[in-house]
């Protein structure tokens, strides 16, 4: 018998736009970036199994290969697209859609309610794990409200940053911790 896999489905235009425009109110450099491996591992620690990191991102003519060249040194497949409208949502969206029928737990790394439908259809698989990874403040409200969906907070749950992110963000009583603030 096969071990089961996760799929993990990294939306990088989605997650780095998102910590541009709504985190930081800029444009990230380098080192506020996420720690594309810290992802892998938490993926791998969460579910106790294999992950096959599935990293789409847009291009032009030419590939960001010292980028391209990092992804698979961390352990991720590359994808690489070119051509007209929201090509990493459609290339996401075929992904989740062929991995229906297939045996496996599935984590999206995005804030996009494009994906909803996707989602919900794996989700609603009671032998399959599914989750959201990025910024809950920042997630579409329709991802979050899918039954059974797990949700995994890319700088509390997945630590893949270096240092603390100037967020506002919803403190669960039983976690808030006043020295964070004084």
């Amino acid at each position: 018998m096969t071990e089961r896999t996760t799929y993990l489905l990294v939306d990088g235009e989605n997650i780095d736009a998102t910590l541009g425009v709504s985190v930081l109110g800029r444009r990230p450099q380098s080192e506020e970036r996420p720690r594309w491996n810290k992802l892998l591992h938490h993926a791998e620690m969460t579910w106790h199994q294999p992950v096959t990191g599935l990293f789409f991102l847009a291009v032009d003519d030419s590939l960001p290969s010292s980028f391209v060249q990092a992804l698979i040194a961390m352990g991720y497949k590359p994808i690489p697209l070119r051509g007209e409208g929201k090509i990493v949502d459609i290339a996401i969206q075929r992904t989740a859609e062929a991995l229906e029928s297939r045996p496996a737990d599935v984590m999206l790394v995005s804030h996009d309610k494009d994906f909803v439908p996707q989602m919900e259809d794996l989700a609603s698989d009671l032998d399959r794990r599914t989750a959201i990874v990025g910024f809950r403040e920042f997630m579409a409200a329709d991802l979050q409200d899918i039954p059974g969906i797990e949700f995994h907070d890319l700088e509390y749950d997945v630590a893949a940053f270096t240092s603390r992110l100037p967020r506002v963000r919803i403190i669960d009583i039983d976690e808030f911790d006043p020295l964070e603030f004084i």
